[in-house]
């Protein structure tokens, strides 16, 4: 995965899975931020001259502390005219406790239910949460490929 010339910022995204569910962050509610208070995926934007897989890896380790052994490339979405983003995906290897919250309001593995319904509780927060329009298409193109391969 090359990074192509193009104006948009570029960005890594994880889908990490375990028990046939997907690990997902719930954004702060702050308005400057994409997609606040949405369930989306644990990344973020990569850094000049950061090759996307680099980039996915530091990501995970700032975020949860964690990255997993092997990162496999998903696809390159170019679908929204505002970010580019690089999605790999991997096995969760780790049990959920021992992974560090540190963006976010909360954590948690999403079933097929509820990325198909477009929401999920937050034990944390006390409430439900919308997944992120992208990442529920995203999420769902994924599970629709693995079950055909």
């Amino acid at each position: 995965m090359s990074t192509p010339d193009d104006s948009r910022a570029a960005v890594a995204i994880a889908l990490l899975y375990q028990n046939s569910q997907f690990l997902m962050q719930l954004r702060e509610e702050k308005p400057e931020i994409a997609y606040p208070g949405c369930w989306a995926f644990f990344g973020g934007h990569l850094e000049p001259g950061e090759l996307p897989e680099e980039g996915m890896r530091r990501e995970l380790i700032e975020e949860i502390g964690y990255a997993p052994p092997n990162l496999l490339p998903f696809e390159t979405n170019t679908q929204d005219p505002h970010f580019i983003r690089y999605v790999f995906h991997a096995p969760l290897t780790v049990e959920l406790k021992t992974l560090e919250l540190n963006e976010g309001c909360d954590l948690g593995l999403a079933t097929l239910k509820e990325i198909r319904q477009g929401s999920r509780y937050s034990d944390r927060m006390g409430k439900t949460y919308p997944l992120g329009k992208p990442h529920q298409e995203i999420l769902l193109s994924f599970i629709q490929q693995q079950a055909m391969s």
